[in-house]
């Protein structure tokens, strides 16, 4: 395996063996603002720490499937607070992995650094990268596509100093190909197995885990590829902002919720527990003991 992300995995390679909960410590002013330290328990052998990020209404809708109106910012308003943990978490983790439906919506602009959501923290969430967590420069970001149908105009696959992986089918990869993803020389395409159209999320956090030397995955995708994680059993951690406002729903036009096409029987239904929470309901949750 050679490329820019075997990089990451040799930089990082001195703690993949650990085993001891993160002690790191926000810098003075993340601190403050976060009111209290930010750590994540080491990761499992054989996958990353997967943490999520997400907004709702208190109606559970995450997006209002709108044209031009599909991203989170029109849930949360653009709450500020709401900004600074999207970007502190982006600035925690080694890799942000969004899919091809989040790609889209989020339009040809968007780019997934910590300051792309929160511009006046940028200063404070590069000293935490580089002197207190002792990262690369950005998260690597992780595109998953079964077809290969992005626009390989979009500002992430130009942004300088950004790595961008994506990964795919077969069928993808020649299609970006065909689109040009060869001459982009901070984008590495990768083919990942598939099982019934649908690329394995064990696959995904396998190849991340040992080939990307990624410990910390941030985890921005949608309902869909959110489900499958969590059906996996993949996910650890849930960053939940409650918004105060109800979208509604119609049968003629469906808004997803926070999990889409997978569902759970009461024997098995993943069970949480809240680990903090604030006044505006910044919610953080860990995957629970269903007997507690």
């Amino acid at each position: 395996m050679t490329g820019f992300f075997t990089r990451a995995a040799r930089l990082n390679g001195t703690a993949l063996q650990s085993t001891e909960p993160s002690g790191a410590v926000l810098p003075e002013g993340l601190r403050a603002e976060y009111d209290g330290n930010l750590s994540f328990p080491s990761a499992p052998e054989e996958r990353p720490y997967c943490i999520a990020n997400f907004v709702s209404t208190l109606d559970g809708v995450v997006s209002f499937n709108l044209p031009g109106q599909s991203e989170g910012a029109q849930i949360s308003n653009s709450n500020e607070q709401d900004r600074f943990i999207m970007g502190l978490l982006r600035a925690s983790a080694d890799a942000v992995l969004v899919g091809s439906g989040t790609l889209q919506a989020v339009g040809p602009r968007g780019f997934w650094l910590p300051e792309a959501v929160y511009p006046a923290a940028q200063d404070l969430y590069q000293k935490c990268r580089s002197e207190v967590l002792q990262k690369l420069e950005y998260p690597l970001v992780v595109i998953v596509t079964g077809t290969g149908g992005l626009d390989l105009a979009s500002v992430v696959f130009h942004t300088p100093r950004t790595r961008v992986l994506i990964l795919t089918t077969e069928q993808g990869k020649r299609r970006l190909s065909q689109s040009g993803s060869e001459a982009l020389a901070s984008v590495e395409v990768k083919v990942l197995s598939t099982t019934e159209n649908r690329i394995s999320p064990f696959a995904i956090l396998r190849l991340l885990r040992w080939q990307a030397g990624v410990e910390l995955l941030l985890h921005e995708a949608g309902p869909t590829l959110f489900g499958e994680f969590l059906a996996g059993g993949f996910m650890d951690e849930l960053f939940l902002t409650v918004a105060p406002q109800i979208a509604g729903r119609v049968a003629a036009h469906p808004r997803p919720g926070l999990v889409a096409n997978v569902q759970f029987p009461p024997a098995t239904a993943p069970w949480w527990k809240v680990l903090s929470t604030a006044d505006y309901l910044f919610l953080r949750y860990q995957v629970g003991d269903r007997s507690a």
